[in-house]
């Protein structure tokens, strides 16, 4: 081959090479502005006009989250169902309260959880404040028999009350279980954990692996954005579990769940749930209200089968979960280890 040809094919192969690359560039501009328009990244905080971020609070809100002689039976906090170790879940297919007693569904991450617009997967509680209070007399969370007997648990650990004074100024007893809701609620609305895709989606296309910007494609192809959107890709409206089949049938269920039509005793929320958000997904197994799905591919495959009608090839699915794998974000660094709780009154008398 002379030189002259040689220099022309180099200069065929660069064209060829430039143009593909420029194509995948296109691509990835339209699928960023497509993701964009879908989701959005996540907040500083979960803070609300009506339920802001103050310092003290969540401080206190903290340690109460993590303490459990306010149960019952002394071995019950908010972080026995929401572990930091386990992305803060229990990895149950359903929680086990007071007593041991079963709780009726899975128990879901409190990771980004106050950006959802309501609480529980049947949304029978507003938000994590309303959450947190009815969890103090709930009969498998904390099990206390009423709203006073767990106040008193709180009275009866000195350092609480001095606490409640300095967080709730101007209070004739400021000891409450609103207070306590108020304070672990604003606690939990810090808990927020940003992932590469929110990177992403601030305009740093790197930030995903071409396996995930390729699992992002499918995701949307596919139509699961049409209820996995928003700030949680998830956490914002309820939806029947199973459109085009049974759900149980799908995934190996022993019971069917009634969902949101025993909240509301309306025909059309059977079988209605809470979309869940999709944030650190890869991190929270088992999946579903009642746990009943032990691998994200499987749970992916049962959604697309349940709720769109599609069987989904392998490679579809890797993909999926590839992207899913970016919505994971480190833990925040006031979650990753517990506080050193207030001394009971037998431990300050040792």
């Amino acid at each position: 081959m002379t030189c002259k040809k040689t220099q022309r094919l180099a200069l065929l192969i660069l064209a060829a090479t430039l143009s593909v690359c420029a194509r995948a560039g296109a691509d990835d501009a339209a699928l960023l502005k497509q993701a964009q328009q879908l989701f959005k990244p996540l907040p500083p905080d979960a803070g609300t006009a009506e339920h802001p971020i103050d310092p003290q609070r969540v401080a206190l809100g903290r340690d109460l989250f993590f303490d459990p002689r306010i149960s019952l039976d002394g071995t019950v906090s908010c972080s026995r169902c929401h572990l930091p170790a386990l992305y803060g879940t229990d990895a149950l297919p359903k929680a086990v309260g007071v007593m041991a007693r079963p709780n009726p569904r899975n128990a879901p991450t409190i990771l980004n959880a106050a950006l959802e617009f309501v609480a529980h997967w049947r949304g029978d509680r507003k938000d994590v404040e309303d959450q947190a209070k009815q969890a103090l007399v709930g009969p498998p969370s904390f099990g206390n028999p009423d709203y006073a007997a767990a106040m008193a648990k709180i009275k009866a650990i000195p350092g609480y009350a001095a606490r409640f004074d300095q967080t709730f100024p101007g209070e004739q007893d400021p000891v409450t279980a609103e207070n306590w809701a108020s304070a672990i609620g604003a606690y939990e609305r810090t808990l927020l954990t940003p992932s590469p895709f929110d990177a992403y989606l601030g305009g740093d296309v790197d930030a995903l692996l071409p396996t995930a910007r390729a699992g992002l494609a499918t995701f949307i192809a596919t139509g699961c954005m049409a209820c996995h959107n928003g700030v949680g890709i998830g956490g914002g409206n309820f939806q029947r579990f199973g459109v085009v089949e049974d759900y149980w049938k799908a995934t190996g269920s022993k019971d069917s769940d009634k969902g949101r039509f025993d909240v509301t005793n309306r025909a059309e929320d059977l079988y209605v749930f809470k979309v869940p958000s999709l944030r650190n997904v890869a991190m929270t197994a088992p999946y579903f209200h009642d746990g009943s799905v032990a691998t994200l591919p499987e749970a992916v495959r049962v959604m697309a089968l349940v709720q769109l009608g599609k069987t989904l090839t392998d490679q579809d699915v890797g993909q999926i979960v590839a992207f899913l794998d970016s919505l994971t974000g480190p833990l925040p660094a006031a979650f990753v280890q517990a506080p050193v709780l207030p001394a009971s009154a037998f431990e300050q008398v040792k």
